[in-house]
């Protein structure tokens, strides 16, 4: 591969890894790398197929700009996203390390959210230097998005060997990412032994899939989950869901006969233009992305932690304290059919527990899909024998034109990253002591396995004081009881009724 020229300045900063060296830059005391392929583009007769090893170049690759994103709709805003252009060849990730640093330091490796659908490692929200000023080395990827990254057809099944990996695309690029992470941290001074995978939302929801998957054993050793579901149910790929919902295989020949191909091929399937598959949208919770192809992924995560079988890394886990407070359990939407098959007195009984009907349709969806399954793999993980937090995301900037109370999805990702000039309302000094606590944690996780140090109010691991958990909020951390206890309860109660 000939690489792209470069322009950088003499002293900027060089890194040797496998394919060939790296020229990055410094500002502000951090070095960076940007773009670095960690595999081949995944067009062509590659599209749909495991992601390939990155070829090598010659002489030295400029990294000191951004890639493109992957296939995805338009942002709308969305400050998750990060900035054009667009395209399938779209496998790289950044690389941000302490410019001088005594290593080998823990690396930090982040899985962007957006519903499998959209997102990137590339956005300013997601820019490392905050977190790297802390000694960590920070990594964050571009993966395969929506049906380019997690499709399946029977055409495309005819023509794979036995044991070849399938419809789990986007996945297998994370722990190929994670693959070049463990050969090439140390050409950034990270310790491949110390490996910390965080994510938020689909993010977080592919973290715990990394935790049950054997291909990504070894891969990494702690583990934090930021609003990643918990008890989702997955897509077999020739076979129904749990649910009664159509295999992947048949979702895919559904969208391929929407668009006239009822007789598709593979090689024709691959001839359609990349920005095709984002019409009609696919539905992350509703089945179409979230797969369970047998080989990566064999059974729901649910199950899995409950039989001991996810990855004994220690773990922290959390919500938002209004995660999807717009969403009502009335909405023609997969969330919305989550309450479905409440039995009317569990219905009255969780009416009651939420103050009455308001109460009950600002709340239960959140509780449903986030609060009480993040609980629930807490407790499963420390019961497993595993060091676990569990925290509480409450922290409300006062310009925030959001019209309700908490802290809404998402919102808790500037204050990790410590990136608030990234934030999409104004922020001032109690936001910025939110984000030097959080970043702090979660800094101090990486290291050690264990969130908490010195001058910083202590955590309560959840193993040793059950039902105990971090709450950030405006006047800072602070160790309390589970809150609502009686509604997740209940919730709990209804999950292990209609899913035993």
């Amino acid at each position: 591969m000939t690489s792209p020229t470069v322009r950088a300045p003499e002293d900027a900063p060089r890194a040797a890894v496998e394919q060939g060296v790296l020229v990055g830059r410094v500002e502000d005391g951090v070095k960076s790398f940007k773009g670095v392929p960690y595999a081949q583009p995944p067009v062509g007769p590659l599209r749909w197929r495991a992601p390939q090893r990155a070829e090598a170049w010659n002489g030295e690759r400029d990294a000191g700009r951004l890639a493109a994103i992957c296939i995805q709709p338009p942002a709308n805003g969305d400050n998750g996203v990060g900035p054009l252009p667009m395209s399938e060849d779209c496998l790289t990730l950044n690389v941000w390390a302490p410019e001088k640093a005594e290593g080998p330091l823990p690396v930090m490796f982040w899985i962007h959210g957006g519903g499998l659908n959209n997102g990137s490692g590339t956005a300013a929200l997601y820019d490392g230097t905050n977190l790297a000023k802390r000694g960590v080395v920070v990594v964050t990827i571009n993966y395969r998005l929506g049906r380019l990254g997690f499709f399946d057809h029977p055409a495309l099944a005819a023509e794979r060997g036995a044991g070849e990996p399938a419809a789990n695309y986007g996945l297998m690029d994370v722990i190929a990412a994670l693959h070049w992470v463990k050969d090439n941290a140390g050409a950034f001074g990270g310790d491949p032994d110390n490996v910390t995978i965080f994510g938020e939302s689909a993010g977080g929801a592919l973290v715990t899939r990394l935790m049950i998957s054997p291909k990504a054993s070894g891969l990494f050793h702690r583990a934090v989950v930021q609003s990643g579901l918990g008890r989702d149910v997955g897509t077999p790929l020739d076979a129904p869901r749990r649910d009664g919902g159509a295999s992947l295989q048949g979702r895919g020949e559904a969208f391929a006969e929407g668009r006239g191909l009822a007789d598709v091929s593979a090689a024709q399937l691959r001839d359609i233009p990349a920005d095709a598959f984002l019409r009609p949208a696919p539905n992350f919770y509703g089945g179409d992305l979230l797969v369970r192809d047998g080989a990566l992924i064999s059974e729901d995560v649910e199950a899995a932690f409950a039989a001991g079988r996810e990855a004994p890394a220690p773990l922290i886990i959390g919500t938002n304290s209004a995660e999807f407070w717009w969403m009502k359990p009335s909405d023609l939407s997969p969330y919305g059919e989550i309450d479905d098959s409440l039995t009317s007195d569990e219905r009255s009984a969780l009416h009651a527990a939420y103050g009455g009907e308001d109460g009950y349709n600002a709340h239960v969806v959140s509780d449903l899909a986030f609060n009480e399954p993040a609980r629930h793999l807490a407790r499963l993980h420390a019961r497993n024998g595993h060091p676990t937090y569990l925290y509480r995301f409450d922290v409300v900037s006062a310009a925030m034109p959001e019209p309700h109370a908490g802290a809404t999805h998402a919102s808790e990702r500037q204050y990790v990253f410590d990136n608030l000039t990234a934030s999409p309302w104004p922020t001032g000094e109690m936001d910025q002591r939110a984000a030097d606590a959080m970043a702090g944690y979660w800094t101090r996780f990486a290291v050690t396995g264990d969130p908490n140090g010195e001058g910083a109010p202590t955590w309560p691991e959840f193993g040793a004081e059950p039902d105990r958990l971090l709450e950030f909020t405006n006047d800072g951390p602070a160790a309390k009881a589970v809150p609502f206890k009686g509604r997740l309860d209940l919730i709990e109660a209804y999950y292990e009724r209609v899913r035993p």
